[in-house]
């Protein structure tokens, strides 16, 4: 018994060498994970694009604007004269918070009264949102201790009221609720590891079953027999849209504040990426194994880069950098964008045109792939 124990080891032993690939991605997938597990599994959230609305123009806001600058918290990355270009570059995610000096501050402070910030929070992200309004309000109390304690070495008067409140107000998630957060991202999520997975095991299962080559020698067109395998799975994407959705309304309460026909039509250009991708998996791969083990090196590093889980602004700049090669990446903020802040084209247009010319590359060199591996 021991005998044909260790025959059998030595054969399925025998059988993993002599599939390369298969053995290089067993090996490559742990180590993949423990760094991106290691770098991107953080909430320390630092350089908050902020934008500023200044309507003061004075010695004390540039004060208050100086605490903002010099904790490590925000960036000052944009200064507007009104509220509409505020919200546009919040919309557009080009910024993450605002903060709205009323043209009163100064002369406020200087009277010895209180005055009042607003800051804007970008609510759609619970996660960044909580470390913006916890790092704001901080900000703001240790500019008020500042001032009193100047204030009480000028006078020697004690029992003033803080001189700076900041009054926060969180956009499109005022109550943080994750599910509003999450819920958008799953669509993208589930789009992807569903498709990705069907297509390319559909097609390799084919070949390993020798039906592939039936279906070559009727009479159909190479492009006939890939849309004929695709289609299928793109009317099950669709109808798992519509069903997490209609869960994500009905039972999370999510609100769709946005274009739902605009929301389609982003996931099915979404679609056009990953079922490329799985297509262009199953003409690389031999086996469904080989097939499941290279989808899940591409899912992998999407969960983790895409800011699916974790905040884009809390990873290093390297990881922020390769994150711009994930398409889901681009989908989250559309899909986000469109069910949390009702935004429109205008707003999202950049991460639009990327991912459509993601969907065109994949697409098309799947498809060039595919018709070279039949041939």
């Amino acid at each position: 018994m021991i005998l044909r124990l260790i025959s059998i080891i030595r054969k399925e032993f025998v059988q993993i060498i002599r599939d390369p690939r298969t053995l290089g991605l067993t090996f490559m997938l742990p180590l993949v994970m423990l760094f991106l597990l290691g770098y991107s599994a953080t909430n320390d959230v630092n350089n908050i694009p902020l934008v500023v609305l200044d309507q003061d123009l004075s010695q004390k806001s540039r004060e208050l604007l100086d605490a903002y600058r010099a904790a490590d918290y925000f960036h000052l990355a944009f200064f507007v004269t009104n509220v509409e270009d505020m919200r546009f570059l919040i919309d557009s995610n080009k910024a993450r918070a605002g903060i709205i000096i009323p043209h009163d501050f100064g002369k406020t402070i200087s009277t010895g009264k209180v005055a009042h910030v607003a800051f804007v929070i970008d609510g759609s992200d619970p996660t960044l949102a909580g470390t913006e309004l916890s790092a704001a309000s901080a900000i703001g109390q240790a500019e008020s201790s500042k001032i009193i304690t100047l204030r009480i070495s000028l006078s020697g008067l004690r029992g003033q009221l803080a001189p700076v409140e900041v009054d926060t107000q969180v956009w499109y998630n005022p109550d943080l609720v994750s599910a509003d957060y999450m819920i958008p991202a799953l669509i993208g999520l589930i789009l992807q590891v569903l498709t990705t997975i069907l297509t390319s095991t559909s097609i390799v299962r084919e070949r390993e079953r020798g039906t592939i080559e039936q279906l070559i020698v009727t009479p159909i067109r190479s492009w006939e027999l890939v849309v004929g395998k695709l289609v299928p799975y793109v009317l099950i994407a669709f109808f798992d849209t519509f069903e997490i959705l209609l869960v994500g309304v009905l039972i999370f309460k999510v609100p769709i504040n946005g274009s739902l026909g605009l929301f389609l039509g982003m996931i099915g250009l979404f679609l056009v990426t990953t079922l490329g991708l799985g297509l262009l998996i199953s003409t690389i791969s031999n086996t469904q194994q080989e097939a499941m083990l290279t989808t899940m090196f591409t899912i992998l590093p999407s969960i983790f880069l895409s800011g699916f889980f974790f905040p884009l602004a809390a990873m290093p700049a390297a990881l922020q950098i390769i994150s711009y090669a994930i398409p889901l990446r681009y989908f989250l903020i559309i899909a986000r964008g469109i069910v949390l802040k009702g935004v429109g084209v205008d707003a999202i247009w950049t991460e639009i045109l990327s991912l459509a010319v993601f969907a065109v590359v994949v697409m098309g060199a799947a498809a060039a792939r595919f018709h070279k591996r039949l041939d």
